[in-house]
């Protein structure tokens, strides 16, 4: 999953956007890989988002698990992102439903990338009225 994408020929960690020190959240998400590349990119890892956190990554394998994200959206900065990393090819719960569950809860989304062989990642970010 760290490993450069064949299409984009990117890191992953690159095309999510994470910089240097910047301060972020892992809820859900256990993939080795990206935990390593997370870590070798910023120290500001924390399992439960602080107040001000400038990036969520939220692993979720059922709808009501995005039930999380509006009280997320009220940790995160407010040009911060939250990234929903969900399972490929699922027929009871799929891309379309994190699209719409992730606005229902007030976000927008405005990036989806493949996280790894079997999950893909979308960015919810605050709608621009709202920051």
């Amino acid at each position: 999953m760290a490993e450069k994408d064949p299409v984009s020929q990117k890191p992953l960690i690159d095309k999510l956007v994470v910089k240097p020190d910047m301060r972020v959240a892992v809820i859900a998400v256990d993939d080795p890989d990206f935990l390593q590349a997370l870590a070798a990119r910023t120290a500001a890892v924390e399992p439960v988002p602080s107040p001000g956190v400038e990036m969520v990554f939220l692993g979720v394998e059922e709808p009501d698990h995005m039930l999380q994200l509006p009280a997320l959206k009220e940790t995160i900065a407010r040009d911060g992102a939250i990234w929903v990393v969900y399972r490929k090819g699922r027929k009871d719960f799929n891309e379309n439903d994190v699209l719409r569950l992730g606005l229902e809860s007030g976000m927008v989304d405005n990036k989806v990338v493949r996280f790894s062989d079997t999950h893909s990642a979308t960015r919810f970010v605050i709608r621009k009225h709202e920051r």
